[in-house]
Order: C-alpha cells, then structure tokens, then sequence
C-alpha cells in the first residue's frame, strides 16, 4: 500500500463507493499538478477551469478535467514529454496507468473553444480501492474494468489577456502552479456561458461556477473576455455581438441575458447534480434567479 495515497484518501473519510471514486480522482490530479510542475510545465502553461478553481479558490463542487492554457501559441505543443514523469508519480504511489494522447482539434466540439491538445490518464478503479486499503466490500463491489479516467488538455491558441499568478499546493508535498487569477477565470467562464452550444448538451456546472464568481464578489476581466470573444464568437453573433465594436461592460451583459433567456434550467440542474455536495441551492435555479445574479456582475 502506497502510504501518501492512502492517507490524501482517508483524509477525506469517503464511505460510498462514489465518495471514494471521486476522492480519488482529486488525489490522482493533484499528484498529475506535482508531476507537471517537477517537469517545469508550468514554465510553459497555466492552470485554469474548474479543477483549478476548486483547487485554489475554493469552488465546492466536483471537476473532472485539467485545463491549462500555453502561455504562447504553438502548434507544435504535445503533452507526450510529459508522460514519463506523470506515470513516475502515479506508479510511486501503487498505481499502473495508461496515457493516450489526442491530436489538437480545432473547435472540434461543443466543449473544445480554442484549438485544443488533450490527453487521457487513466487507472483501474477496483486496484486503486485496494491500494489505498478500502474495505473489502467496496472494492469487490466494483467492476474489474472500471476506471478512473481524468482527462487533461492545454489550449495551443488561445486568446490572450489573461493574468495568472502563482499559487501553491502543500499536499501531496509543497510544490507550485501558475493559476489564471480569478478575475481572469471568471472572463473565461463567462466566455463559456456565452459560446457553448447549450442547446445540445447544457452544462450545469458553468451556471454553478457562475453563481460562485459572483456570491465571492470576483469580477470578470473585461479585456480578456474581449480578446475570447474576438478569437471565438460564433454563438454570440447569432445575438448581436459585433467583434468590430470594443466590448463594453453593458454589452458582455445584455448578450449572458439573452443567453439565460433561452436557458433550459432543469437540464443544468441535472448536468451539475452530480458534482454538488449540498444539492437544495439548486432548487432555487430559474431564469429569473440567473437573471438577479447578473445584475450583481462586476467588472475591471
């Protein structure tokens, strides 16, 4: 048993099988975070998305993914340099995985903004329960080829306008990452609200994370919404926004009021379900809730 990975688990005191599924894939990104940032990744890259919000600033919800942006454009950029050190980490704590690298896509999907390289980490569930010393009741309930799957991707050409600042991680041992500042997350959110195609998968957990940014009184980055905006704005068009017009704050505005028009609430509340601890907020999901939030928006 992998002494480290077993205690960042029970740390936690998961009980179910998906309490500990979910706790795990917390622990297996953080380890991910240290073997990146051994690697000098982050010379290159910055954190951003929900995990990095929930990791540094406090998000109370479940996230899947690892999203970075490059700090430069390069269509050359791949995560297979990173693969050894990934697995070195992984494997120091008991467990095999396998990484599948994806070639860059450019707006290839709903979810996929910018031109996008990702990669897949993945690991056998039922191993993990054992290595971290779960009860013999939970692991044997699990499938023998479940797995664990977290996915990890890097904007190749991204926008650019954002800011970031460094930020520290104590376990599994202090280390450091460049994070995307808040206000600049909360840019990129918003850029999310106005572009992915809800019509055909609503994603809860951006009207979640939009809630947060505004319940912590973080404003958005109006400079760097703009320059998302000019880069990718085929959604936004359909409504009015013009990429010849300087972006203003009544405009970013009325365009996310036109969007929460047309939102399908009971699909976004059933997309974030899963990701929620404290699940009755939600119940207090509606247009016209959306509609108060936006009024408290701030913006630099």
């Amino acid at each position: 048993m992998a002494d480290l990975l077993s205690d960042l688990v029970e740390r936690r005191h998961p009980e179910s099988v998906e309490a500990y599924y979910q706790t795990l894939r917390e622990v297996i990104q953080e380890f991910m975070l240290l073997a990146l940032w051994r690697g000098k990744f982050f010379n290159q890259a910055a954190f951003y998305g929900g995990t990095a919000l929930r990791l540094f600033y406090g998000l109370d919800r479940f996230s899947e993914d690892l999203d970075f942006t490059l700090l430069h454009k390069s269509s050359e950029f791949r995560f297979e340099p990173w693969f050894r050190s990934l697995e070195r980490e992984l494997s120091a704590q008991g467990l095999e995985v396998r990484i599948d690298e994806k070639e860059a896509s450019s707006k290839a999907s709903t979810d996929q903004i910018d031109s996008v390289e990702s990669a897949f980490l993945s690991t056998n569930m039922r191993q993990a329960l054992i290595e971290v010393g779960a009860a013999k009741r939970i692991y044997e309930s699990q499938p023998m080829n479940r797995l664990i799957k977290i996915r990890f991707q890097a904007d190749i050409d991204p926008a650019f306008g954002f800011e970031s600042e460094n930020k520290f991680l104590l376990e599994p041992l202090p280390f450091g990452v460049k994070v995307l500042t808040p206000a600049s997350l909360f840019a990129g959110k918003f850029h999310a609200l106005l572009e992915r195609d809800w019509k055909h998968r609503v994603k809860g957990r951006d009207w979640y994370d939009f809630v947060f940014f505004v319940r912590k009184e973080i404003p958005v980055q109006l400079q760097y919404l703009d320059q998302k905006l000019k880069v990718h704005h085929e959604r936004s068009a359909e409504i009015g926004y013009n990429s010849t017009v300087p972006l203003s704050a009544e405009i970013a505005l009325s365009l996310l009021a036109q969007r929460i028009s047309e939102l399908d609430v009971e699909a976004a509340r059933e997309e974030v379900y899963p990701f929620v601890s404290d699940t009755d907020q939600l119940s207090l999901w509606s247009r016209e809730f959306f509609l108060e939030i936006l009024n408290r928006v701030r913006f630099i």
